[in-house]
């Protein structure tokens, strides 16, 4: 068995019942995300483990093969031109075996969620549309969809209709937010049921999307969570 990714874990109380599982961008680290976590606003209970995940190090090729914290290497501005395909399903791997710990500490994998922002996004699709067992959920935040031509024949059945939270800004210079229509359209296609933000904004998180993450994950972790003093 590999060795798991190195992670933060922060508790907002005891015996959790859920995990979201978070994953950071290209060059950036776990860290990245740990302040959302006050930010979201959501209930104090249920107890919610939140993850967040270092990737490997590795040269990025359109960085020049400068060695960085990357899911997988990038080799053109045109995500579709070429795609590292042995570094998405390695870190496929990684973030799985992460799950897969979550389900042995004891949180069923419906209470398990995958978010991640960019390269990070990504990975949270990749990953999230082809586990074994049903997860509770999908943010993608600024991304799109990986090996998109794969997917109509490696989706879980356990999946096929896992909510999904998108969001992007339409200024995005990284991403083009283009890339993210074209993955929402393909995941409609395939009757997946997608939630759709998007905002003017760059390649960036702003207030109002935190917002409405919080607002969202409220809505599916618990439909009284109004009624919840927020952490």
């Amino acid at each position: 068995m590999n060795k798991l990714l190195t992670t933060i874990e922060i508790n907002t109380g005891e015996n959790p019942e859920y995990s979201i599982i978070w994953l950071h961008g290209l060059g950036a680290d776990g860290n990245d995300f740990v302040p959302i976590i006050d930010e979201l606003k959501l209930p104090v209970q249920p107890a919610i483990r939140f993850i967040f995940p270092h990737a490997s190090e590795r040269p990025v090729t359109i960085n020049g093969g400068y060695i960085m914290r990357a899911w997988y290497d990038i080799y053109h501005a045109d995500f579709n031109h070429r795609q590292d395909e042995a570094g998405i399903r390695d870190s496929q791997n990684a973030v799985g075996a992460l799950i897969d710990r979550e389900i042995a500490r004891g949180i069923s994998s419906k209470n398990i969620y995958l978010a991640g922002f960019s390269q990070g996004g990504a990975m949270a699709l990749q990953v999230g549309l082809r586990y074994p067992q049903p997860l509770a959920g999908i943010i993608a935040l600024s991304c799109y969809l990986p090996l998109a031509t794969s997917l109509l024949t490696e989706i879980s059945t356990a999946n096929i209709s896992i909510p999904i939270l998108m969001i992007h800004g339409a200024l995005d210079p990284v991403i083009p937010i283009a890339y993210a229509v074209a993955s929402r359209e393909q995941l409609i296609a395939l009757h997946i049921p997608v939630e759709w933000h998007q905002y003017t904004m760059a390649h960036t998180v702003c207030e109002q999307e935190i917002a409405d993450i919080g607002n969202w994950l409220r809505r599916k972790i618990d439909t009284d969570g109004e009624n919840y003093p927020r952490i």
